[in-house]
């Protein structure tokens, strides 16, 4: 018999988890404390979805809306005001973690604006400006890995400045994100900053490659396709985490790391479950390895505390099944690269919406407050 937790067993595989959510409800009633002491959370990612959100429902903003209200700030500003106040209170209750793992852990994460997502020079432009007005050193810029976020993620590192870069669907564009990364601390590098205060994850996502998946093996119905439902998603993110560890093995990666750089760990995004027939904590549990990140609704986190089966490293040992599941599935006429194409595109266009949804709530508080 033991008194370990799920989650202690799987921070003890070498697995971060982070809650993916915030709001000032988390922050002033101490559940985010709570989360920490209790769920083993040593950070925090955010996105429009989840500010639209919490503002929506939180009666907590109201005073602080009323005072941007009055100043005549502008719906941008404001959301801006509004999310950056949540995000740098969450760093300052990560804070002692985050020194007591010297950078690693106790980090919060805030989006640059989607609609900039295919614009390289804006994007940079408000990662450096959203990581000065949050003021914080253990906040993450997150920008997504479109092929126009590259660039960006390589220039904004080069600043010195941490970076969660989101929205990785493919093998091919991780690699691409990894490249930026070390491209990044090389011109850190040159620029005199201290590498070993410079960290990144990437965000791979997992459900939603199942749910496209999956949806186009239903459609073709036969019983090999059947067969391969719900495997893609696990079967992606175990390629992309062989990925990480022969991209940090290259020359050019152990130079850097000898330099005080840090490995750009994996981050599972997207990984509460879809589908109700699977096990609800199927994208923690069989994707448990050291150095990731995973990043779980509060929906997940306490399943997963709950009833989570924790066996230590999952992902070792599954690179072989992993790419004889990728090669079935282009056998029964599945085709990976429509899919991750399909699946950033959508991605950006989700959170645009969010975004949208967003400026609305924020418009329709201001003008209420007045």
């Amino acid at each position: 018999m033991t008194d370990t937790t799920p989650t202690e067993a799987l921070s003890a595989v070498g697995v971060s988890i982070w809650l993916d959510d915030l709001s000032r409800e988390l922050l002033e009633t101490g559940r985010l404390e709570n989360l920490i002491a209790d769920r083993n959370v040593v950070g925090v990612t955010t996105n429009p979805t989840i500010f639209a959100s919490a503002l929506a429902k939180g009666e907590r903003y109201d005073d602080q809306v009323k005072e941007l209200a009055a100043a005549g700030t502008d719906v941008t500003n404001a959301i801006f005001e509004i999310t950056t106040r949540d995000v740098s209170d969450a760093c300052d209750i990560f804070t002692p973690l985050y020194a007591s793992t010297k950078g690693f852990d106790g980090r919060v994460s805030i989006e640059v604006e989607p609609g900039l997502a295919h614009d390289t020079a804006k994007t940079i432009e408000q990662a450096k400006f959203l990581f000065d007005k949050v003021g914080k050193e253990n906040v993450l810029i997150k920008i997504p890995a479109t092929v126009d976020g590259l660039e960006a993620i390589t220039e904004v590192i080069g600043a010195g400045i941490s970076v969660n870069v989101t929205l990785i669907f493919s093998l091919e564009r991780y690699r691409a994100v990894i490249d930026a990364y070390l491209g990044g601390l090389e011109k850190a590098k040159a620029a005199g900053h201290d590498l070993s205060k410079i960290h990144s994850v990437a965000s791979f996502f997992v459900s939603r490659v199942d749910s496209e998946i999956d949806k186009r093996l239903d459609a073709v119905g036969s019983d090999e396709a059947t067969a391969l439902k719900s495997k893609a998603g696990i079967a992606n993110a175990q390629l992309a985490y062989q990925v990480w560890t022969e991209a940090f093995s290259t020359e050019r990666a152990l130079g850097l790391l000898e330099s005080g750089a840090n490995t750009q760990r994996p981050l599972w995004a997207s990984t509460g479950v879809k589908d109700p027939s699977l096990p609800d904590t199927l994208y923690v549990t069989e994707l448990a390895a050291p150095n990731t990140v995973n990043t779980m609704p509060g929906k997940t986190l306490e399943a997963t505390f709950d009833h989570g089966e924790i066996h230590g490293d999952a992902i070792a040992g599954t690179f072989d099944d992993a790419n004889q599941v990728m090669d079935q599935l282009a056998a029964v006429g599945i085709d990976y690269d429509d899919v991750v194409d399909l699946l950033e595109k959508e991605a950006v266009e989700k959170f645009n919406v969010s975004w949208g949804e967003l400026v609305d709530t924020v418009k329709t508080a201001l003008e209420n407050a007045k």
